[in-house]
């Protein structure tokens, strides 16, 4: 892992393929790609602190923060409650906060919802690496700012 920001980190985490994918479904070049990369991983992040910090869905979070930090591995098929194809509680979490994520950066950006939404969704797996990557060298004990660590943006 680098010592980078949180938003380098995904951007490391997509690759070249994968950045190239997100400029094709944007109808930019690699470096609009990048900056859009940027703020929806912003975008992200802040909304999974603000579901940390919500009494409604702390819980959900702090649980998988939890599942991530563990070396255990997550559990598969219909006992894991999470989802995205086995990724746990961490992989439900962020496909739920996905739509509102993208909905920011279509407004700031005046991208249209469902392409935004689409862009946004190709982050997901890239997102979930790193937060448990991230999770598992420094342990569940920090809480979701340990993950996310001190940049989420820029």
């Amino acid at each position: 892992m680098s010592d980078g920001t949180f938003r380098d980190d995904v951007l490391n985490e997509l690759g070249p393929d994968r950045l190239h994918e997100i400029a094709g479904l944007l109808g930019t070049d690699a470096a609009g790609a990048q900056e859009i990369v940027g703020g929806s991983v912003a975008e992200l992040s802040g909304e999974l602190r603000r579901a940390a910090a919500e009494p409604g869905s702390a819980d959900e979070v702090r649980a998988a923060v939890d599942e991530v930090a563990s070396p255990e591995p997550p559990l598969r098929g219909v006992a894991a409650l999470g989802g995205l194809m086995s990724g746990g509680l961490m992989a439900g979490v962020l496909t739920r906060l996905a739509k509102p994520a993208a909905n920011a950066v279509a407004k700031r950006t005046g991208i249209p919802p469902a392409t935004a939404h689409r862009a946004v969704e190709l982050l997901v797996p890239a997102v979930l690496a790193v937060l448990t990557r991230r999770a598992g060298k420094r342990g569940a004990t920090g809480g979701l700012g340990c993950p996310l660590g001190g940049g989420t943006k820029g």
